[in-house]
């Protein structure tokens, strides 16, 4: 008897573990898919649960994901491109699609410097490898500036922010919401910004091991579907919406609508129009010696998980 009785015990126990929901692991970047999602109410009626983890920059969440401490991750598309060279198992399952203007070369508002040809010669602050470092880079490129011709202060945007402020660099290239706050707070004058330069994508990127459990994938889907649903409700409540990102983020409210509205974002399934222009920031990269050898970009890519547009 006692020893049905244990059975039976186990039994239920096990069946309690199994019916015990799956957790996803999110890394999220300052004030992005948490703050979203939250305002949009997208994380009301989870089948699954979430464990957020915040970064201030793509390269430790990259790390991150590298080491497998997190299932998945908002990245930039130059990030992504320093995993895949890493070796990392790694795939980009969706892609955020937006306008570049907060990606910007900033000097101060004091500045005599008017111009990116006026660089030359001048230092430079951004984060190695990240989505501002492809930024001025392309900036130099455009202008005839060699990036031999800078000096570079690879620097996270706190201590970036600092340098600029108190003029040990000559201008900092950066990102939203760091551009957004700097021009709100007069502490930072846009030389040039990243539409025409930038593709302007994100990605959500996932582990392959997370992609290969089944449960995780399945929650992943469910996951994407709601971010793109978050955004769709963002764009239209941009006033609601920037009173909770700036909450989050602890920036003025100005400073979280004008990062926002000005992206005009949404998530959409990874095509082949994204993947030829991730193979071209790929080939970039190369060309300046940031990354050593070619890269085919398509095995980075997931295209198991669909989002929806409504």
């Amino acid at each position: 008897m006692k020893r049905a009785a244990l059975a039976l015990l186990i039994v239920a126990a096990s069946g309690a573990a199994a019916a015990e929901p799956v957790t996803l692991r999110i890394a999220d970047q300052k004030g992005n898919m948490h703050a979203e999602m939250a305002a949009a109410q997208q994380l009301n009626n989870l089948n699954y649960k979430i464990e957020w983890a915040e970064f201030p920059a793509a390269a430790p969440l990259a790390e991150a994901l590298n080491a497998g401490a997190v299932d998945a991750g908002i990245i930039g598309d130059a990030p992504l491109l320093f995993s895949l060279a890493a070796g990392s198992q790694v795939k980009a399952v969706a892609v955020s699609k937006s306008i570049p203007e907060g990606l910007a070369v900033l000097v101060s508002p004091d500045s005599p410097i008017k111009t990116v040809a006026e660089l030359k010669g001048k230092n430079i602050a951004t984060g190695r490898g990240s989505i501002g470092h492809f930024e001025a880079l392309k900036a130099l490129e455009q202008a005839g500036v060699s990036d031999k011709e800078v000096k570079w202060r690879f620097l996270t945007p706190a201590d970036a922010r600092i340098a600029l402020a108190n003029g040990s660099v000559d201008a900092w290239s950066t990102w939203d919401p760091y551009t957004a706050l700097a021009e709100v707070t007069h502490t930072g004058r846009v030389l040039v910004n990243g539409v025409g330069l930038s593709s302007g994508n994100s990605f959500l990127a996932a582990t392959d091991a997370a992609l290969q459990n089944e449960a995780k994938r399945a929650a992943l889907q469910d996951y994407v579907n709601r971010l793109a649903a978050a955004d769709r409700w963002a764009n239209s409540h941009v006033d609601e919406y920037s009173t909770t990102l700036a909450k989050i983020i602890g920036f003025p409210k100005e400073a979280a609508a004008k990062s926002f509205s000005r992206r005009k974002s949404h998530w959409q399934s990874i095509d082949d129009a994204t993947i030829a222009q991730q193979q071209e920031t790929a080939d970039f990269y190369q060309k300046y010696g940031l990354i050593q050898q070619h890269l085919d970009v398509k095995p980075t890519f997931y295209h198991g998980l669909k989002v929806a547009q409504n």
